[in-house]
């Protein structure tokens, strides 16, 4: 009985830590997954079974949850691209960033704008401003030095300025 009152409570404490992760950083894993997919269903299906992989205890988080949490998705969205034969198209009207003043409208221009950047501009951007991960988070979720990480954010800036005008 004492084990198994142990187990729940420890569970519990498992589950009540996921939670709180999903909270806190869920909606910036699903708009990175979004921009790596440009598929909402299929950053969906990454992102749950991120948690889901949590959540059964087959990894567990050592260091900054949120870097291990954007290399986890990031490389759940590599593996789900190389297993489907075609990308799917985001359409105009799914919506998989959240914008800064929650509006639908801004939220499909910015999706619209980022659209245009090359992938490692765009990746760079979201782990930075909707993930807000430092540079060094950010390349060592991508995997390349922090100084590539912030050009790649500041040239990637640049042609959104240039292109929001």
């Amino acid at each position: 009985m004492l084990c198994s009152r142990v187990l729940q409570e420890r569970f519990g404490r498992v589950v009540d830590d996921v939670r709180g992760l999903y909270e806190t950083h869920g909606p910036a894993l699903l708009a990175y997954a979004s921009a790596l997919l440009r598929n909402p269903s299929a950053a969906e299906d990454v992102l749950h079974q991120v948690f889901l992989n949590l959540l059964r205890g087959r990894v567990s988080i050592t260091g900054e949850p949120a870097a291990y949490l954007f290399r986890a998705v990031r490389n759940g969205a590599l593996n789900h691209i190389r297993g489907q034969s075609r990308e799917a198209d985001l359409t105009d009207a799914a919506v998989w960033l959240e914008s800064p003043d929650g509006s639908r409208e801004t939220s499909l221009a910015l999706q619209s704008v980022l659209r245009t950047l090359p992938s490692e501009q765009r990746e760079v951007i979201v782990l930075r401003i909707w993930g807000q991960l430092t540079f060094e988070e950010a390349a060592d979720v991508i995997g390349i030095s922090p100084n590539t990480a912030a050009s790649r954010y500041r040239y990637g800036m640049a042609k959104l300025k240039e292109i929001w005008k």
